[in-house]
C-alpha cells in the first residue's frame, strides 16, 4: 500500500507580511505563521543592535484576549480562578506577568494580564492562543466575554526606544515599567505597553491590522531603529534569563521548578488573603514550601561551543542530572550561554557540570540569572 501524500499546511501571514519581504526577510515557519527569523544584516547585528539603539520586532503572531463585562473588578476576580497572580490588586493602567496552570500544577501558558478601565487584556503566545482562549471560555463565568482581536502587535526594544516612539507618541515618555496606556498612533487607536521581552527598555504596541504597516514604517524612518527577526529575539531573550513556552517550561514544567515564584505572589500563597483557589494548587503551594527536586538554572559552557536544546547534563562523575531547554551564542556577552533543568543538588551557582555533545563531555558552570541585567524604566 503506497503511502498517501501530505498536504502541506498553510501559514497565516501576520498584517507586516509585505513589509518583512521588502525589507529582505528571510522568513520561516513559526506558530502556523510565516514568520522572519533575521534581514539582511544578519542575526548578529541585529542583536547588538537591539541592545545599542532599538529594535522592531512584529510579534503580531501572539493572540491579544480581550475580557469585557460590566464589572472590570469581577473580571480580576474571575482570572484569579485560572492565574495564581494578584489580579484584584492590578489597578488600571498596569500590566503583570502571569502564568496559565493546570490541574497538576503544569504551565500550560504564560502571559501578560494588562488592566484597562472597562476590560482586561490578556497577551499570550502563539502557539497556545486558541487553547488559552477556549480555556477561557470554558472556565470564567458567562457574564464575561472572551474576544480574540486580530489586531498587530509591535515589540520595540533598545536603549532609544522612547525616544523613537515619543515621536509619535509624546505621552510614551512618561510610562514606567509594565505601565499600560491607551494611544493613538497616525489616527489610529490603539494601546501601549512599556514591556517586551529582550530584558531591554522599550514597548510592545498595538493597533489595527490595517494600520499596522504604516505605523511600523513611520517607526522605521526614526534615527536608530532595525527591523529584528526571530533569530535575536531568541538570543535576545535568552542573555536576560527569560522563558520561552515549550521550550523552558510547558505543561510537565511547575512554576517553582520553573524559578517563577516571582509570578505568585504572597496574597496567593498559604496564609495570604486569597490563598489557592487555582489549578493545581496543592502540588504549587506545597512546591514553594518544601522545594522541587529540579531547577532551573543559568549555565555558562567553557570555551565558546554552545550547547543546545537537548543536551544531556551530567554530574562530573557521569551521573545523569538532567537536560539543556535553550541553548546558544550570546552576542553581548562574547560567550554561549544556556539554561536547563538540573537535580537540585547540583543547582547551586558554581557548580561545575558536563554537557554530552555528540558524544563529548563539555564543561560547564551553573550561573545566575540572568546573565546580562535588565535595563528596564522603573522610575
Amino acid at each position: 500500500m503506497s503511502a498517501q501524500p501530505v498536504e502541506p499546511v498553510a501559514l497565516r501571514n501576520t498584517p507586516l507580511h509585505d513589509l518583512h519581504l521588502r525589507l529582505g526577510a528571510r522568513m520561516v515557519p513559526f506558530a502556523g505563521y510565516a514568520m522572519p527569523l533575521q534581514y539582511p544584516a544578519g542575526q548578529l547585528k541585529e542583536h547588538l543592535h537591539t541592545r545599542q539603539a532599538a529594535g522592531l520586532f512584529d510579534v503580531s503572531h501572539m493572540g491579544q484576549v480581550v475580557l469585557s463585562g460590566p464589572d472590570p473588578d469581577g473580571i480580576a476576580r474571575a482570572l484569579e480562578s485560572l492565574v495564581p497572580a494578584d489580579l484584584v490588586g492590578l489597578k488600571a493602567g498596569r500590566q503583570r506577568y502571569g502564568l496559565l496552570t493546570d490541574e497538576s500544577g503544569g504551565i500550560l501558558d504564560d502571559l501578560m494580564v494588562a488592566r484597562f478601565d472597562d476590560r482586561v487584556v490578556v497577551i499570550v503566545n502563539a502557539a497556545n492562543k486558541q487553547a488559552d482562549a477556549a480555556r477561557l471560555r470554558e472556565r470564567l463565568p458567562a457574564g464575561i466575554t472572551v474576544e480574540e482581536r486580530p489586531d498587530a502587535l509591535i515589540a520595540l526594544q533598545g536603549p532609544t526606544a522612547e525616544a523613537a516612539l515619543a515621536r509619535l507618541a509624546p505621552e510614551v515618555a512618561a510610562m514606567r515599567f509594565l505601565d499600560v496606556r491607551a494611544v493613538t498612533l497616525l489616527g489610529a487607536p490603539g494601546f501601549v505597553t512599556r514591556s517586551g521581552y529582550t530584558g531591554e527598555d522599550g514597548f510592545e504596541i498595538s493597533v489595527p491590522a490595517e494600520s499596522a504597516v504604516a505605523v511600523a514604517e513611520a517607526l522605521l524612518a526614526q534615527p536608530g531603529v532595525q527591523p529584528v527577526g526571530l533569530g535575536a529575539r531568541d538570543t535576545l531573550r535568552l542573555e536576560a534569563g527569560l522563558c520561552l513556552h515549550g521550550s523552558d517550561i510547558d505543561a510537565g514544567t511547575s512554576p517553582v521548578e520553573a524559578g517563577l515564584t516571582f509570578a505568585i505572589p504572597k496574597v496567593r500563597r498559604r496564609g495570604g488573603a486569597r490563598a489557592g483557589g487555582f489549578p493545581g494548587e496543592a502540588r504549587i503551594l506545597q512546591e514553594l514550601e518544601d522545594g522541587t527536586a529540579r531547577r532551573r538554572v543559568g549555565l555558562r559552557p567553557e570555551g565558546r561551543a554552545p550547547v543546545r536544546a537537548g543536551a544531556p547534563l551530567l554530574a562530573e562523575d557521569g551521573t545523569p542530572l538532567g537536560h539543556v531547554t535553550s541553548g546558544s551564542f550570546g552576542p553581548s556577552l562574547g560567550a554561549p550561554v544556556a539554561m536547563g533543568y538540573v537535580a537540585a543538588s547540583h543547582a547551586e551557582d558554581g557548580t561545575r557540570l558536563l554537557a554530552e555533545v555528540r558524544g563529548q563531555h563539555l564543561p560547564l558552570v551553573v550561573t545566575p540569572l540572568p546573565f546580562r541585567p535588565a535595563t528596564f524604566k522603573r522610575d
